[in-house]
């Protein structure tokens, strides 16, 4: 008498959970610096040109600030779906809302062309991007942890962290080069537009690693024993309301570092050191020279990332994140006395590697520790809003934050110190949590499950 061979599910193999995990980040933040770049450089001049220099670039700030108030929206929705259809699925989703809306914005006619509309337009897309954008980390995150193999979660969470600085130096060396290759006048005309649609190809390598995946043992575990819920949102905030509040204040200080290192400092490095009408003091730097020090910054963003994860792994996420934390908060009290002071381009070269350094190892245990807050059920949904309100509350306002707090003479002690205050923040947070690195992800289900 012959018996059948057991079954199991399919399992994704390790090289393709971290191609997928980290290709998909990268394209998806592509397309967001993309855009955070040309509020710098393009947009105050070709959406807004009626302002003044400075309420042009409050109000390219402004849209780009809309795309966060969308993510948590995005949250929501593709954790819903994340949750109860499965990861896959809602992965290639956000991933084409996110491709779409920043092919379109390449697209768009300018003020010139159709007048009030096409900021408008603008806009409507810059909050396409966030819904997308919103759906797309935590179930990247999810991808990677829940097949990750045992004790490497950190570092396996960290693959789609590295989509961060890629996808910056792939959308900023872009900008770099056309900047370099063509006049500022092609550049204001046409040239803009080419990083939005070279998204389009992204997009297309993207959609062919993901739909390749089949669902984590762990997701379809919770399946079958019947975990999954309704209304994962409500589960959420009626059994997980503390590790959400936790999880949005963990990322505080992350955002607002991250914002401060790259959109704030590329418009203070950029701007006259000598005072003109509508415009602060800065750096003086041209845009191409700034580029070029920001890009070296974030090699090294991209280099300590994968290092946090291993220091996770081995000492703990929490531990990790306190020391990382306070030396967030000591190096915001440098902005005037090193940043502002620089007179040379290695200054700020060092200035900016150390300001990324930081970021790279306080954005790398992200990636395993919001997702161990939540049971299997929820847990698109859960770590989708705290990262996604945390960027409400730390990085939507930032640049404009620090524009505001940039005194015209070009002092920017209060900028540094506004991030000291986020970094104190998380810093308590941190202290209220506890240690994730132990928690079994397959049996860190049954709460949500007892939800009708």
């Amino acid at each position: 008498m012959s018996t059948a061979a057991p079954t199991t599910a399919p399992v994704n193999p390790r090289s393709r959970v971290i191609i997928a995990s980290l290709v998909g980040t990268s394209i998806e933040f592509y397309d967001f610096y993309v855009y955070a770049t040309a509020a710098v450089l393009v947009f105050p001049a070709l959406f807004f040109p009626s302002e003044s220099a400075v309420a042009a670039q409050l109000s390219s700030f402004a849209t780009f600030a809309l795309a966060f108030f969308a993510r948590p929206i995005g949250s929501i929705i593709f954790g819903h779906f994340g949750d109860r259809i499965g990861r896959k699925a809602t992965l290639v989703a956000s991933l084409l809302v996110m491709g779409i809306a920043t092919f379109l914005i390449g697209c768009l006619p300018t003020f010139d062309s159709i007048g009030v509309v096409a900021p408008i337009l603008l806009a409507v897309l810059r909050f396409s991007q966030g819904l997308g954008l919103g759906g797309e980390w935590s179930g990247a995150a999810l991808l990677a942890i829940e097949n990750a193999p045992a004790r490497r979660r950190a570092v396996y969470g960290t693959f789609p962290q590295l989509g961060a600085p890629i996808g910056f130096i792939l959308a900023n060396g872009l900008f770099l080069i056309l900047s370099l290759s063509i006049t500022p006048e092609a550049f204001a005309a046409w040239g803009w537009r080419v990083p939005f649609l070279v998204s389009a190809l992204l997009v297309v390598v993207g959609l062919y690693v993901r739909l390749r995946l089949v669902e984590s043992p762990i997701y379809t575990k919770s399946i079958e024993r019947g975990e999954r819920v309704k209304l994962p949102l409500a589960t959420v905030f009626r059994y997980s309301w503390r590790p959400l509040i936790l999880g949005t204040f963990i990322m505080l200080a992350t955002y607002v570092l991250f914002y401060f290192m790259t959109t704030f400092t590329l418009t203070y490095g950029t701007a006259p050191t000598e005072a003109a009408e509508g415009v602060k003091v800065g750096l003086g730097y041209s845009r191409p020279e700034f580029l070029g020090l920001l890009l070296i910054g974030v090699a090294f963003f991209a280099i300590f990332t994968p290092i946090a994860g291993i220091l996770a792994d081995r000492y703990g996420r929490r531990k990790t994140l306190i020391v990382i934390t306070i030396a967030i908060a000591i190096f915001g009290l440098t902005f005037q006395s090193w940043f502002a002071a620089s007179m040379d381009s290695a200054s700020v070269a060092l200035f900016l590697a150390t300001g990324l350094s930081l970021m790279g190892l306080t954005f790398g245990p992200m990636g395993a520790l919001l997702p161990e807050l939540f049971p299997t059920n929820v847990r698109y949904t859960g770590s989708a809003i705290a990262y996604n309100v945390g960027s409400i509350l730390g990085a939507s306002l930032a640049p404009t934050v620090a524009l505001a707090l940039w005194t015209a003479d070009g002092d920017i002690f209060k900028v540094g110190l506004y991030l000291t205050g986020a970094a104190v923040l998380t810093l308590i947070a941190l202290l209220l949590s506890k240690e994730t690195r132990e928690i079994d992800l397959v049996d860190n289900g049954s709460t949500g499950s007892l939800a009708p």
